[in-house]
């Protein structure tokens, strides 16, 4: 495979994505513990190291890395299906944002031209892409800097020229995965256009602080003073069409994003049928009363209508679509996640009734990582506007 093959392809192996899911399912049964996950709220970095460790054991950090680059060579459709598992455990921090930033750096090598910025660029993201694989590294992609905000096109970070180098200054927050990372792919714009840039996360005039999310995870915020980038730390040469490879990039994540979702729904209506199965009321247990019966299989319908967009848009994908129907795929997809996880988890507290609220039932841990991801990459409402705006717009020709 070539630096500039896509990884995977359209047609998943039935027999890989399985034993994909059962590695994952495996780690899940094995490792799952609300207790300690429950521990770790509210502390960095967010995540068990150990289970970093094991994922990149196990080759998953490196799935979306070319074999060129010491990855699987694997596609969307395979990280899904890893993603989807592990989020019925809720573990599936920090494979998602170091997805996320794989397929930035991915994107960029692909779109790279021959200018001797390109190539430069391209090198640079090929030697990154193998610490990556490994997990010797772990990189977190800070492009956001307000709420609400799905346009990554129009950063107000600024990269100053200095001779060969570069000077960064500016503010990035919801930055998924900071705590750990080695370093982060900023979005800035230069006087001829954006770019990506590598800062390390010990460089001078780097500040990091955490917020804390729904769920207690940590959300990175960025400051940057002049922070010096050397031309070799240059992802993407400063262009019009810089950010190209990070809205690709995006959408790749939102995607996953949705598949964890679906993970998080599926083991929480399986809580609820459990529940509804064994509590008693009135000398029978609950799911033997018709409106509980309505409710549950309304909420099985919109998991189910998660599990068709996702795996259409991972189709699309894969498949290698051209940027704007993968846009659309990707935030009908978030849409459709974001909204059917927060209904269903809901839902799932209240067929639980009182003992539902309560901070030591599993049901409520669910619902706040529904939260985060419903609200990760652009809400429902972001994404159904951002649909519409693209079913207006013309296909390149």
């Amino acid at each position: 495979m070539s630096d500039t093959d896509s990884p995977g392809s359209a047609g998943s192996d039935a027999e890989q994505l399985e034993m994909l899911r059962a590695s994952a399912a495996d780690v899940v049964q094995r490792g799952a513990d609300m207790r300690r996950l429950r521990e770790r709220r509210g502390t960095l970095p967010g995540h068990d190291p150990a289970l970093r460790q094991q994922m990149a054991d196990l080759g998953w950090l490196g799935m979306l890395v070319p074999e060129a680059q010491g990855g699987s060579g694997l596609g969307l459709t395979e990280a899904a299906a890893v993603v989807q598992e592990l989020g019925k455990g809720l573990m599936a921090d920090p494979l998602v944002p170091a997805a996320f930033a794989t397929r930035v750096l991915w994107h960029a090598i692909a779109r790279g031209g021959d200018a001797p910025s390109s190539v430069a660029a391209r090198r640079a993201c090929t030697s990154r892409l193998a610490g990556l694989a490994d997990g010797a590294q772990l990189a977190a992609v800070a492009w956001q800097e307000d709420l609400g905000g799905l346009d990554p096109h129009a950063p107000a970070t600024q990269a100053q020229p200095d001779g060969d180098n570069w000077r960064l200054s500016g503010s990035k927050r919801f930055v998924a995965g900071a705590a750990g990372a080695d370093g982060f792919i900023v979005s800035a714009v230069a006087p001829n256009g954006p770019g990506l840039f590598w800062v390390p996360a010990a460089a001078a005039g780097l500040t990091l602080r955490h917020e804390w999310r729904a769920d207690q995870t940590p959300s990175g915020v960025l400051q940057l003073d002049g922070v010096g980038i050397g031309a070799q730390d240059v992802f993407v040469a400063p262009a019009p069409d810089g950010l190209a490879a990070l809205e690709r990039a995006r959408d790749d994540a939102a995607v996953l994003a949705s598949a964890e979702m679906l993970g998080v729904m599926e083991a929480a209506l399986q809580l609820a049928l459990a529940y509804m199965r064994t509590r008693v009321q009135f000398g029978q247990p609950i799911g033997s009363f018709q409106a509980l019966q309505h409710k549950a299989a309304d909420l099985y319908v919109q998991q189910e209508l998660v599990r068709a967009v996702l795996q259409d848009a991972l189709r699309t994908l894969d498949g290698g679509a051209d940027p704007l129907t993968a846009a659309r795929v990707a935030s009908r997809c978030k849409a459709r996640a974001s909204d059917a996880g927060l209904r269903v988890t809901r839902e799932v507290i209240q067929l639980h009734g009182a003992i539902g609220f309560t901070d030591e039932h599993d049901a409520g841990l669910y619902l706040k990582r529904a939260l985060v991801l419903s609200a990760w990459l652009g809400n429902a409402s972001a994404h159904r506007q951002r649909f519409g705006a693209l079913m207006d717009t013309e296909p390149a020709l």
